[in-house]
């Protein structure tokens, strides 16, 4: 029993040094292509009234509809709650998410279970249901773009939305297993089949799967489908602040690749979303634009993007504190298992 306890700390800094090494590698490669004079150039050259008038409503219209996206599941899952009431508590976890993202995913679970006193598992298998359909929703408008603008650089991409559509029919059977396996097995199957069959479908009894034991498929398609105009309002408000660095970017070329673009920025692999973000904006938009005005615009980005939505968690700190230290007392419905699943 003494063995864990040795290697967890070595774990622990393990996890905590390695996002700042894969950071730092990524600046040094990306330095040794593009000179930091240009670099520096680039910077000093934008029109930043131009890129701020785009950028901060984007940061704005974002923090708002991904806290209706949350207030619908967590009614759909949880019970009923106040859009009022989880706006500050979302953004309060986004000041968490600076740094390290997962951490910012776990600090909404804490906080939005703590408002509503539902444990903190049932609340995560919420928040990974939303993580799932917006990597889902975000290929569904990759898939548009290649649909719509295609050519031999997407070509390489036709493969992506067969493979994610596989996944989900795996998984919704594997979820209807799960479900079927909820209660006892019925006294018809044989002990070794009902056996085989709970230990199958065992992470399904899981809370932390919960969510995804409730729902059914159109609530899947409903939140992928909520998420749409935020999406879309991002995008074009990206596209018209790219000028602004020098850049002109074809709509088509952004519609097909920023959804790439989002999805690797989610990844929690380096430190604020440093390093990943760039390396896909380069790869994706290298080629038709110059590269150093391009990092410019993905460094831009990305740091006005997470510094806007932390300094809407700070303004709004002090309601998600009165709401934590005192939150409403919500009750679930009896049955509200079953009115979910309908």
């Amino acid at each position: 029993m003494r063995v864990p306890h040795a290697l967890a700390p070595h774990g622990l800094v393990t996890r905590r040094v390695l996002p700042l090494l894969l950071t730092a590698g990524f600046f040094y490669v990306v330095f040794r292509r593009i000179p930091y004079e240009r670099l520096l150039a680039a910077l000093g050259e934008a029109d930043y009234a131009r890129f701020l008038v785009f950028m901060i409503p984007n940061t704005v219209v974002y923090v708002a509809w991904d806290t209706l996206v949350l207030a619908v599941a967590v009614r759909w899952f949880h019970g009923p709650v106040r859009y009022r009431d989880l706006l500050p508590v979302r953004a309060a976890s986004y000041i968490v998410s600076v740094l390290n993202t997962n951490a910012g995913r776990g600090a909404l679970a804490v906080f939005v279970g703590r408002l509503l006193g539902r444990p903190f598992l049932q609340i995560g298998s919420t928040v990974i249901f939303l993580l799932l359909t917006e990597y889902t929703h975000l290929v569904a408008w990759a898939t548009l773009g290649i649909v719509a603008f295609g050519s031999e650089l997407t070509q390489p991409l036709l493969w992506v939305p067969p493979a994610v559509a596989g996944f989900w029919l795996l998984f919704f059977a594997y979820a209807r297993a799960g479900r079927a396996y909820a209660p006892e097995t019925p006294g018809g199957e044989t002990a070794a089949a009902s056996r085989l069959g709970r230990w199958l479908t065992a992470p399904w009894r899981g809370a932390l799967l919960r969510t995804f034991r409730l729902a059914p498929p159109r609530r899947y398609v409903g939140i992928a489908l909520l998420r749409a105009p935020m999406f879309f309002v991002s995008l074009c408000l990206h596209y018209l602040a790219a000028p602004a660095f020098g850049i002109a970017i074809p709509f088509g070329h952004m519609l097909t690749f920023l959804p790439v673009v989002f999805m690797v920025a989610a990844l929690p692999v380096t430190v604020a979303r440093v390093g990943t973000t760039q390396a896909a904006w380069l790869v994706l938009f290298g080629g038709i634009v110059p590269p150093d005005r391009l990092l410019a615009f993905s460094l831009a980005t990305g740091l006005t993007f997470a510094l806007t939505r932390a300094l809407v968690g700070v303004f709004l700190l002090p309601f998600a504190y009165r709401d934590l230290m005192e939150p409403p007392q919500i009750a679930e419905p009896e049955q509200h298992r079953a009115v979910v699943a309908r």
